[in-house]
């Protein structure tokens, strides 16, 4: 599928910024042989005073900025043309079992930004707490393989969860969004990611989009109006990275569209950094993914 791809975010400030530095990172990433991206255009208002692209150490396109003149309002558009490929994937299941994925592991010797050992440990916003771990288990069928263990607990997770814009925040806690069983997609890949991790099984974040316009017939997926974000699991040697969105109980496919791999939120996040100010700001993001054929 081809796309053209549309973000805007908005920040208004109640008093004007003196001084700002932002990390912004918006861009769909390009992923040979998944993702081609033909063309992005990126807009900042007002013009920053420095900019500077580059690829972070995940391989994400970021661009730091720095704000020096007085502004009381930041906006950030980017429009893109991207070739999503996902279906062609092999759907052929040759991954091994949880025990067998551990000696897989053991044998790796690489700490390459792509390597399962970055996506392992806990981190920041998806800490291993022992009733995600619990609720995963149950997941792990005798027999069963690492990759369908993932798909079942992302098909759990979506059954036993409701997708609620309203019950959380961008900082409630995994283990909080999981006590509620209640939350968006932010939610719901934190769960399954320390879920995962808790079971001894390499899992990351990915942010992106979904198309807006759902193919005929079928239902608009869950999250489509804002950035969205899914599960990759280290699946083992054969395998790889496989990726699964639990808010919508699907694999990503052609829907999904990357921006960024990390190993949480924090890694990813559409714009981060830090501004000399008094009083609130509001945000607000708009985002339209339009099929080209």
């Amino acid at each position: 599928m081809r796309y053209d791809v549309r973000l805007r975010l908005s920040y208004a400030y109640q008093r004007p910024v003196g001084d700002a530095r932002h990390l912004v990172r918006v861009q769909p990433r390009e992923l040979p042989g998944i993702q081609h991206v033909e063309d992005v255009r990126l807009r900042i208002d007002p013009a920053p005073s420095e900019r500077t692209a580059f690829a972070d150490y995940f391989g994400n396109p970021a661009l730091a900025i720095s704000l020096r003149p007085p502004h009381q309002a930041l906006d950030v558009e980017m429009r893109a043309h991207v070739r999503v490929e996902r279906d062609g994937q092999s759907s052929l299941d040759l991954s091994p079992d949880p025990a067998g994925l551990q000696a897989e592991l053991s044998g790796l010797r690489t700490l390459a930004p792509d390597a399962p050992w970055h996506f392992l440990p806990a981190s920041a916003r998806a800490p291993l707490l022992a009733r995600l771990t619990d609720y995963a288990r149950t997941s792990a069928r005798s027999g069963s393989s690492v990759y369908a263990l993932v798909q079942d607990l992302g098909l759990r997770l979506h059954g036993d969860f409701a997708y609620d814009p309203d019950a959380t925040e961008v900082d409630t806690p995994a283990g909080e969004a999981f006590d509620m069983r209640a939350g968006v997609c932010q939610d719901f890949s934190h769960i399954m990611i320390a879920g995962l991790r808790g079971l001894g099984i390499p899992a990351g974040y990915v942010s992106g989009f979904l198309r807006t316009v759902p193919p005929q017939g079928r239902p608009r997926l869950e999250g489509a109006d804002a950035t969205h974000a899914w599960v990759r699991a280290w699946c083992g040697v054969q395998m790889g990275w496989r990726e699964f969105d639990p808010t919508n109980g699907i694999p990503a496919g052609d829907d999904h569209i990357t921006i960024a791999y990390g190993r949480d939120y924090s890694d990813v996040s559409p714009i981060a950094g830090v501004l000399k100010t008094t009083g609130a700001q509001t945000a607000t993001q708009a985002v339209d993914v339009l099929p080209l054929e």
